[in-house]
């Protein structure tokens, strides 16, 4: 098995950016003509910026959190796992835009751990990257974490150490718009997973290192049931076109709130009702095709960010993707929400229950699920959002590479390694707008995640949406655009985490 101290998130840079972490600006990275000095997480630079965005009188909000080992019993069978305060999802948090966050996280588990707020621009020491923003949490230690949350919108958080996500390790932060109309009845927040029930992530992933093809999902029944998956190369981008290989594990169970489709989550609403939805994709290596069985819906939001509303039947959300979406109830029986895995028969379930009468069976497919299949290439930023059009002052090109044969993936021609930082030269100043070329080149669609920041996709219905985690299907190139406003060292990653661990991770380097 992999030694613990080898895995890449947890020894990222530990050759160079611990000393960067301690001094600040003190790395120096290799450019054409000359050195650049990286600005680090502690550099006097990041403590202004968050200065700038923090109000005189912000709201504070304190939380206490614990990652500890958990037994559960999820459909009758019982498993460890760890968890945020003893249950999975852990507790949401809520606040509103503007506030700040203080949250002291204990832990409690038997190696180290930092825990990651994905999808919020947050000052960079405060990211829970280790080795890179801060540096791991001991056993039995704990680390304050504070910060101000500037944008309103859904976001989640978990651990950045090896894949201690795929045990159950996340919990929804929401983050609320004072000035939002709030054009609809009940909220509701649905957290999805692809659930391991027990089993260790570290040594999947060790056996995928070792065996390449040989750790790959190759399980039957519907993990097998292709008939409803559109393969690569599909021109239709409304629907899916993620591959024949959709998932590199293969799962016991998939979650909604925790809870299996034997035991399933339920709303109680009434006929009439406007739901709002927020749904977060959890999962560590499944993508989902999200559904409300005889509805259909409007997306309104997407990475926390409004976009025009549009609807559709069904919505594909890749890991770490957030969605917003408002559904009208009209029905008066059991509505069947469903999140079925890309390429899978049947998935996860979630009810809503708007009257009396039996509850669906626990493979319902709704045809929604081939109906109009809406993903971000649909969706356009709103107004209020959208980047103000001005060319890039940098270009920042991002290859992505690898098979399942020796499972190593790569961004431009190689796995990550504490050195690259220094040879890679993904660099960029504060005040540039910088564009994100994505290529590609696999046969695996990956979800590609940035940290500190949200982008603008650039595309056929630009302005695109505002996000920080687009999926890039095999063989497509996207771009997108972001304004560097967030200075310091940042993690930029495929959000399947088993593909991460295996290499496909940069850095970008504010510089000065």
């Amino acid at each position: 098995m992999q030694a613990r101290t080898l895995t890449r998130r947890r020894f990222l840079l530990a050759a160079g950016a611990t000393a960067t972490a301690a001094g600040g600006s003190a790395l120096l990275l290799s450019r054409q003509g000359g050195s650049a000095v990286a600005v680090g997480p502690t550099s006097p630079r990041v403590a202004a910026v968050e200065q700038r965005r923090r109000g005189r009188s912000a709201p504070v909000t304190e939380v206490a959190l614990e990652a500890a080992p958990l037994l559960t019993g999820l459909g009758g069978a019982h498993g460890r796992t760890w968890a945020y305060g003893q249950a999975v999802p852990g507790a949401e948090i809520r606040l509103r835009a503007g506030s700040v966050l203080r949250a002291t996280v204990k832990n409690g588990l038997p190696e180290p751990t930092t825990v990651h707020w994905h999808g919020i621009a947050l000052r960079n020491d405060m990211d829970g990257v280790p080795g890179l923003t801060q540096p791991e949490i001991e056993p039995g230690a704990t680390f304050d974490y504070e910060f101000t949350v500037p944008d309103a919108g859904t976001y989640f958080f978990h651990p950045h150490v090896g894949a201690q996500l795929d045990r159950g390790l996340y919990a929804p932060l929401v983050v609320e718009d004072p000035d939002e109309p709030g054009a609809y009845d009940q909220e509701v927040v649905l957290v999805l997973d692809d659930w391991l029930d027990g089993e260790d992530p570290e040594r999947i992933l060790s056996d995928l290192l070792a065996g390449g093809m040989g750790g790959m999902d190759m399980g039957s029944g519907s993990e097998m049931d292709h008939s409803g998956m559109d393969m690569g190369g599909d021109s239709d981008p409304g629907s899916g076109g993620l591959g024949m290989d959709v998932g590199d594990v293969e799962y016991r169970s998939y979650l909604v709130n925790g809870r299996p489709p034997s035991d399933p989550f339920t709303v109680e609403a009434r006929r009439g009702e406007r739901l709002r939805l927020r749904i977060v994709n959890a999962a560590s290596d499944r993508p989902f095709r999200f559904a409300v069985g005889g509805h259909r819906f409007t997306v309104t939001h997407t990475d926390g960010f409004p976009v025009e509303p549009l609807d559709g039947d069904a919505l594909l959300i890749g890991m770490g993707e957030r969605y917003d979406v408002v559904v009208t109830v009209e029905s008066d029986g059991v509505v069947p929400v469903v999140a079925v895995p890309e390429g899978a028969a049947s998935g996860a379930l979630a009810l809503i229950r708007a009257g009396s009468g039996a509850a669906p069976p626990v493979n319902v497919s709704p045809a929604e699920l081939d109906g109009k299949v809406l993903t971000a290439a649909d969706l356009r930023a709103a107004e209020a959002v959208s980047l103000p059009s001005r060319a890039p002052d940098r270009d920042l090109l991002l290859r992505l590479d690898g098979t399942m044969q020796d499972y190593r993936w790569t961004i431009n021609g190689r796995p990550f390694e504490p050195a690259r930082l220094e040879e890679e030269g993904l660099q960029l100043r504060e005040g540039e707008r910088v564009r994100l070329r994505f290529e590609n080149r696999s046969a695996m669609f990956h979800p590609m995640h940035l940290h500190g920041h949200t982008f603008q996709v650039l595309g056929t219905s630009d302005p695109g949406p505002r996000k920080d985690t687009v999926i890039v299907r095999p063989g497509e190139t996207i771009e997108a655009d972001f304004e560097a406003d967030n200075p310091g060292l940042w993690a930029l990653h495929c959000h399947n985490i088993y593909h991460a661990e295996a290499g496909m991770m940069t850095v970008l380097s504010y510089v000065s």
